[in-house]
């Protein structure tokens, strides 16, 4: 009975085991074995050792230019995009009349996403023509040229992303917010203090493991941007945007040097993972969690 309860199990089982085995575990063996090869898709893999992992490390200026793209991008956008959601979460949780209908609309724009933000925003920081140049013209203000500029392009990027502020993180925020004890609270106000003592010793202790957790996936999500990039600005204006991910795909679908972007891939892989580990290591001293304990 036991040896056909098993059976069973392993058969109910066996659709997800093969679909890993084939579309999860085979492509990241393949991918660490053609990072070693020379390989262009027509031709048979050629191994060659860690030669694509020196060229790139050593000789590929283009590489070090997608990894100061992508940590400025990385540095400006996660702080940026934590604290906007936070604050949002914040201002959404107050009891006011009709707060419902002000999430639902704070809600909303997070559903565009992709390739259709990309166009839209495209019209909206067009130099001449666009929305907000419109609006800083308005008020007097010659607006810069934003994506055509290399020295707005990137911040450009990051204002684009702050359209989401108000999606998930926000709500995972609200969630938090609303199971701190209120009682906390009190004792701040018994004591004279008043929102900022509140929000300072209270809402951010109390929230800095979901902070944390948001820290991290921001983090993740920054290093792999490549739809704006790929649609907005191909890399331009000078290499401005070109982003880690998309010189992994120019490399691959461009030059068709797959060997050389399944280096840069299991690089990319290796930095998050350090960074990870760093954030992990560091969230002892800030993070606080549930009883005082700490992870």
């Amino acid at each position: 009975m036991r040896r056909r309860q098993a059976l069973l199990g392993f058969l109910f089982v066996s659709p997800w085991v093969i679909g890993f085995l084939i579309f999860g575990l085979y492509p990241l063996a393949i991918s660490f074995y053609y990072s070693l090869c020379k390989y262009d898709v027509l031709r048979i893999p050629q191994y060659i050792g860690l030669r694509n992992f020196e060229q790139l490390l050593f000789e590929d200026n283009y590489f070090w230019l997608s990894i100061w793209n992508t940590v400025f991008y990385t540095i400006l956008r996660v702080p940026l995009s934590i604290i906007g959601s936070l604050l949002l979460a914040v201002l959404v949780n107050n009891a006011v009349k009709g707060v419902k209908i002000f999430r639902t609309i704070y809600f909303i724009p997070s559903i565009v996403t992709g390739v259709v933000l990309s166009v839209l925003w495209l019209w909206m920081l067009n130099p001449q023509y666009g929305l907000i140049n419109s609006f800083l013209s308005y008020l007097g203000i010659q607006g810069p040229l934003w994506l055509l500029d290399p020295a707005w392009s990137k911040e450009s990027m990051v204002l684009m992303s702050l359209w989401s502020i108000g999606g998930g993180r926000m709500l995972v925020f609200l969630a938090a917010l609303q199971g701190i004890p209120r009682h906390l609270y009190e004792v701040v106000e018994i004591d004279g203090g008043g929102w900022w003592a509140k929000f300072k010793n209270i809402t951010v202790p109390m929230l800095s493991p979901v902070i944390f957790l948001w820290t991290i996936l921001e983090v993740i999500f920054s290093l792999q941007v490549f739809v704006e990039a790929y649609v907005m600005t191909k890399g331009g204006p000078l290499n401005s945007t070109l982003f880690y991910n998309l010189y992994l795909y120019n490399r691959a679908f461009e030059d068709f040097d797959m060997g050389y972007a399944s280096a840069l891939a299991w690089l990319l892989l290796v930095i998050t993972l350090v960074i990870t580990l760093i954030q992990f290591k560091l969230s002892k001293k800030w993070v606080h969690y549930e009883g005082g304990l700490t992870k």
